[in-house]
């Protein structure tokens, strides 16, 4: 397995971009959130297996102190492998290595894998920027990175 950092562009990234907010309409009832931008401050990583994209996440910066977990998603045939986590731990070593000492997350209730990864990294429930923990398609969790000794 290999992760690497491929831009949006790349037609294999494309293609999970386009299959992952599919997948969240089908699942929300339409309401899939925000679609991907191209902020100049967010990184993207995509998971390699044999050759083939089957797994992109971002993180970007939110403050000078936290980055922020975006649009996490592996294909179907790829999950429960482990893949999620190991791109989750490269996504907080890309943040630490940003600066940051704490990553945030927001997923929701009607993704209940997405909160049990999540959950399973280490990550702990946080008010949302404005509102509560949860709502009825929102769910925030933060994570504090360890620091060098």
């Amino acid at each position: 397995m290999l992760i690497e950092s491929r831009p949006l562009a790349d037609p294999e990234v494309a293609a999970l971009v386009a299959a992952g907010q599919r997948e969240l309409r089908e699942i929300a009832g339409g309401a899939a959130g925000r679609d991907i931008g191209t902020r100049g401050d967010a990184c993207w990583l995509t998971v390699v297996l044999a050759g083939r994209a089957v797994a992109y996440g971002g993180i970007r910066v939110r403050d000078d102190d936290t980055g922020e977990l975006e649009r996490l998603y592996v294909r179907p045939a790829y999950r429960r492998r482990g893949i999620a986590r190991q791109l989750v731990a490269a996504l907080e070593e890309t943040a630490y290595q940003r600066g940051h000492s704490v990553v945030r997350v927001e997923t929701g209730p009607h993704l209940p894998a997405a909160v049990a990864l999540f959950r399973a990294c280490g990550y702990e429930p946080v008010p949302a920027a404005g509102g509560p923990v949860e709502g009825p398609y929102r769910t925030c969790f933060a994570k504090r990175l360890p620091v060098p000794a």
